[in-house]
């Protein structure tokens, strides 16, 4: 292997190892759903900002007015805690 093949190939892996998958959480349509769940749940939100995703269907929605709330699936059932 070349001199130049071996750079190239280290930069692509460094790339690699550093790039971080997008979080599906900053998602503009996952934030979107995870505010009608909260409004459907009947809690005061107005608008979720910012979310992180805890595991499968499991999330930490921060809301514009600074509330936070935990939506996950439960035996079933989307529930809404706040935090």
């Amino acid at each position: 292997m070349d001199r130049h093949t071996q750079v190239w190939l280290v930069i692509l892996a460094t790339i690699a190892l550093l790039a971080r998958p997008s979080q599906a959480a900053d998602d503009p349509a996952v934030l979107k759903d995870l505010t009608a769940v909260i409004a459907l749940q009947g809690q005061p939100c107005g608008q979720v900002v910012s979310a992180t995703k805890q595991g499968d269907n499991d999330y930490i929605a921060t809301c514009k007015d600074g509330s936070r709330y935990r939506v996950f699936i439960n035996e079933g059932k989307v529930v809404v805690q706040k935090q």
